[in-house]
């Protein structure tokens, strides 16, 4: 049985920050591709940011210079730093995961395995 456990939303003044965290389980780290998505309300679900099992990271232009993905393999949890937060970043948060890559050069790919999200709202 494969979850994942988002954690660690809440609302925050714009320029704060915020640490959104994703437990996976049922999954080994080196069979599948992690990465953190959004949606906010009347917007398409949109990729933001993934991690490979290097530590290789990729990010939408819109974050990149503001959020950071990272993990902690022994722990099988992924983690979204999110620095000078924007009301336009309010947004359900999703981690994901699949057995082959979220994206290939800026092409995003539909997941196979989701969490239930963690609300972010920026004011």
């Amino acid at each position: 049985h494969v979850q994942l456990v988002e954690s660690g939303g809440g609302s925050v003044q714009a320029g704060g920050s915020l640490r959104v965290s994703c437990v996976v389980s049922g999954l080994s780290r080196s069979a599948y591709c992690v990465g953190w998505f959004r949606q906010a309300p009347g917007h398409e679900r949109e990729g933001i940011a993934t991690i490979d099992t290097d530590d290789m990271t990729t990010y939408i232009d819109s974050v990149k210079d503001r959020f950071t993905i990272s993990q902690d393999n022994a722990k099988n949890t992924l983690y979204l730093q999110i620095n000078s937060l924007k009301p336009e970043d309010t947004a359900m948060y999703y981690c994901a995961a699949d057995i082959v890559r979220l994206n290939y050069g800026g092409v995003w790919y539909d997941p196979k395995y989701w969490g239930q999200g963690t609300q972010v709202t920026v004011s």
